[in-house]
């Protein structure tokens, strides 16, 4: 996929994403890098309302978050070195995305380092599950305003994302993929799991 075409296919991901309370105001964060030069990352600029976001709404950062120089003075995401860093740790990948479900900020704001996933016939939706007979672990890891801090938390933490999720504890979920239709099936998996999880959970609570 052509370097515009990627911005507006994944634009038009967020204002979806808006659409279904996921990317509430300007909250949240996008990115994607070709193979035309995997050193460079186009990532969403801050402060965007995503129910408006565009194909121009990106710039380009290198593998330590900084604008290049065409970009000078525009403020990017927040949390860009997350992306830095699972770009790093997981080098096939070429695009992440991220929501501010529900769902997620609720199982996240409960004691406990993971959500666990078992039996459905969803979890084929992350690379490398082929079955339904199988538990995932989706972990949650503290939120951080420190992103070099947090970065070093989740290279410390690699083994713990067997799948390519993870929950930033009452912020979000993260989910990345080696395509944009790969992320987006697994952000997507994921949210629908942690649906039905909280659901069920309330349902065996208040029968």
């Amino acid at each position: 996929m052509e370097v515009n075409e990627f911005k507006i296919a994944l634009a038009r991901v967020v204002r979806n994403y808006h659409s279904k309370g996921w990317s509430p105001a300007t909250s949240t964060n996008y990115s994607f890098r070709t193979a035309l030069d995997l050193s460079k990352i186009y990532i969403s600029r801050s402060g965007v309302d995503k129910s408006e976001f565009s194909e121009h709404d990106f710039i380009e950062v290198d593998f330590n978050g900084h604008p290049l120089p065409e970009f000078e003075g525009v403020r990017p995401s927040a949390e860009t070195l997350i992306h830095c860093e699972l770009y790093k740790l997981f080098p096939e990948m070429c695009c992440i995305v991220h929501s501010h479900s529900v769902y997620s900020v609720l199982h996240s704001a409960l004691d406990k380092e993971d959500v666990l996933f078992e039996g459905y016939e969803i979890l084929k939706g992350f690379d490398g599950v082929s079955t339904h007979e199988v538990s995932v672990d989706l972990p949650i890891f503290e939120n951080d305003q420190v992103m070099l801090r947090f970065s070093k938390t989740l290279s410390e933490n690699i083994n713990r994302l067997s799948i390519p999720a993870f929950i930033m504890r009452k912020h979000g979920t993260y989910a990345w993929g080696k395509s944009l239709a790969d992320a987006k099936r697994h952000l997507e998996t994921a949210e629908y799991l942690l649906e039905v999880e909280w659901k069920l959970s309330a349902k065996k609570l208040h029968p």
